[in-house]
């Protein structure tokens, strides 16, 4: 019974363990409980002079980016702050609301039009009713305000409280005429229409600027239906003289989290690298500030990204490019990207350099298909190779279906009637251990403190009724890391955004407004408690009685879908155990 309730007392706290890991060590860097507290503004321009081609651009890359403090003083709105250098280049698609500051041709906003912000679940519900809506607020849960941002998802965007863009140029020439880059140089946008026209599948945006006797020419193709532009860079040498210039492709943002991010658990917010030398591999903004990123090798192929929950922006630049990848921080905004050395260029010569930039939600398919890799942004951990296969199973159920919690209900089902032989051996041994309790409890008052011959009696005990106490646990702990990789599947997966199920749940992303599934939760493992052994330790007893409470108090945050299937999958279990219970009660009378 002691190495039956040691183990059980141990899966509990791994699982406990694991989900804090989750919240606040392993992706998060602020406390889980409070508020994240927003980045420092970003600096005001350094004016430094651009590095040479054999630097990386990225310490200095980041010093012009248009300041906070500029876009406030001047009175313009969060989200169309007025540029330093001239309006704002206005592009619109069905999938893509963007926006260029001539200086340097940056995408400095991007606006996705078909991901609605989820509501906020606060201001409605049990909250609203008990008027706790404030506080909740005032404890980091909610969307107050929404942040000036309307009812989409603003990505890349350039404002009073974030920076986050999209930036290429030229590193070369000389300090007083350097090649045309995002720091000190205006580029002319070439006209033509702003918005994509009803029947038009595709909108070019050009941009050229000449400087240090390199012309560079910025093209930028939208496509409707598509998240990714096609981004091509045409390098001119109008000069007199050989140029050997080297092409960025960066992203820059500040080291606050986003919008929507929880304050109660914590998904990654950061960049990630990869190629085939090093695989994927994620440096974390506090990995930048320690100077982890200086160990990042070339390679022929890869991409570098900026990950968030549910969204990520990424440049891939085009196959078989030599492309050296860095990662730098100034004045608390972070620079990650790719400098592809372009070699010599004779006067009057030309070359040209494509590259994707995906700027929307991680949706996998689609960004497996733009490059390989590129779908591990949707993180779910060390359990991957498990989870993959469960998000495949999900998304075929959900094709049958058509409802995501419907979807999450049917596959967890399955799972449980895949396990059911293992469940089985395990509810059964734990029936014929809760059968042994009086008998384990008068052999503890027989022999008192002597363990030994507690022990020895206990075993003797175990013999004679044919019962091994480690079988009723060792089926619950091949389950386990199957059902964290599922939880993983739920809370990484960007259908669950806006994904209604029924009556009042209307995004599985969202916690329950009317706390009705974790209270359920709750006291389903209240259930599950009382129908397994009851430990004969006191202590030990108390403790595993208050863990329904400990466990389910945490998931009132959660978004709905996960609670769901943890509802789901507890009262699978109850059922299972209360045959089986009822099972080996009548063959324990028949015999």
């Amino acid at each position: 019974m002691d190495t039956q309730r040691t183990v059980l007392w141990l899966v509990f706290g791994l699982s406990l363990i694991l989900l804090w890991d989750r919240w606040q060590v392993y992706q998060g860097r602020n406390s889980t409980f409070r508020p994240a507290v927003t980045a420092p503004a970003p600096a005001a321009p350094s004016g430094a002079a651009p590095r040479t081609p054999g630097d990386v651009p990225a310490p200095n890359a980041q010093a012009t980016v248009p300041s906070a403090q500029s876009a406030a003083a001047s009175g313009a709105p969060q989200t169309a702050a007025a540029s330093a250098s001239g309006e704002r280049i206005q592009i619109k698609t069905d999938l893509l609301w963007a926006e260029f500051d001539p200086l340097g041709a940056t995408l400095v906003r991007v606006e996705l039009p078909s991901q609605k912000l989820a509501p906020d679940w606060t201001e409605e519900g049990l909250a609203k009713l008990l008027g706790l809506t404030d506080f909740l607020h005032s404890q980091g849960f909610g969307r107050p305000g929404r942040g000036g941002h309307g009812d989409h998802v603003v990505l890349l965007d350039t404002s009073a409280g974030r920076t986050y863009q999209a930036q290429t140029g030229l590193i070369g020439g000389s300090p007083e005429d350097p090649f045309p880059n995002h720091r000190a140089t205006r580029f002319e946008f070439a006209g033509g229409p702003h918005a994509l026209a009803q029947g038009q599948d595709t909108l070019v945006v050009r941009f050229e600027a000449q400087s240090g006797g390199v012309r560079l020419v910025k093209t930028f193709t939208f496509r409707r239906g598509h998240y990714d532009i096609q981004v091509a860079h045409e390098v001119t040498n109008v000069g007199e003289s050989p140029a050997s210039p080297s092409l960025y492709l960066q992203l820059v943002r500040d080291g606050g989290k986003p919008e929507e991010d929880s304050s109660f658990y914590r998904t990654y917010t950061g960049p990630a690298f990869y190629s085939d030398v090093m695989k994927y591999r994620k440096i974390s903004f506090d990995d930048i500030d320690k100077k982890k990123a200086d160990d990042l090798k070339p390679a022929d192929d890869g991409w570098v990204a900026i990950v968030q929950h549910y969204f990520v922006a990424a440049w891939v630049p085009g196959k078989g490019v030599t492309r050296e990848f860095y990662g730098a921080e100034r004045d608390r905004l972070y620079s990650v990207g790719t400098l592809i050395r372009m070699g010599t260029l004779a006067p009057g010569a030309s070359a040209s350099l494509p590259a994707t930039l995906y700027v929307g939600p991680q949706d996998q398919k689609t960004l497996e298909a733009i490059a390989p890799g590129l779908e591990r942004v949707t993180d779910y951990g060390w359990l991957d190779p498990i989870a993959k296969p469960l998000f495949w199973l999900l998304g075929a159920v959900h094709s049958l279906v058509g409802n995501w919690g419907f979807a999450i209900v049917l596959l967890t089902v399955l799972i449980k009637a895949a396990f059911y032989p293992l469940s089985a051996a395990s509810y059964k041994s734990m029936a014929k251990m809760k059968e042994l309790q009086p008998r384990l409890v008068k052999l503890r008052e027989q022999y008192g403190e002597d363990r030994q011959k507690l022990q020895l009696a206990m075993m003797e005990l175990y013999k004679q009724e044919k019962i091994n106490p480690v079988m009723g646990c060792l089926p619950v702990l091949v389950q386990i890391p199957v059902f964290i990789a599922l939880y993983w599947v739920l809370l990484a997966s960007v259908e669950m955004r806006n994904a209604p199920w029924i009556l009042w749940i209307r995004d599985l992303a969202t916690p329950d407004p009317w706390f009705v599934l974790p209270v359920v939760m709750m006291a389903s493992m209240w259930i599950q408690y009382k129908l397994n052994p009851t430990p004969p330790d006191p202590v030990q007893a108390k403790m595993m009685a208050i863990m329904p409470f400990i466990f389910g108090a945490m998931f009132f945050f959660f978004p709905a879908g996960l609670v769901l299937y943890w509802v789901v999958n507890n009262a699978l279990s109850i059922l299972q155990q209360w045959r089986i219970g009822q099972v080996v009660a009548r063959s324990k009378q028949r015999g």
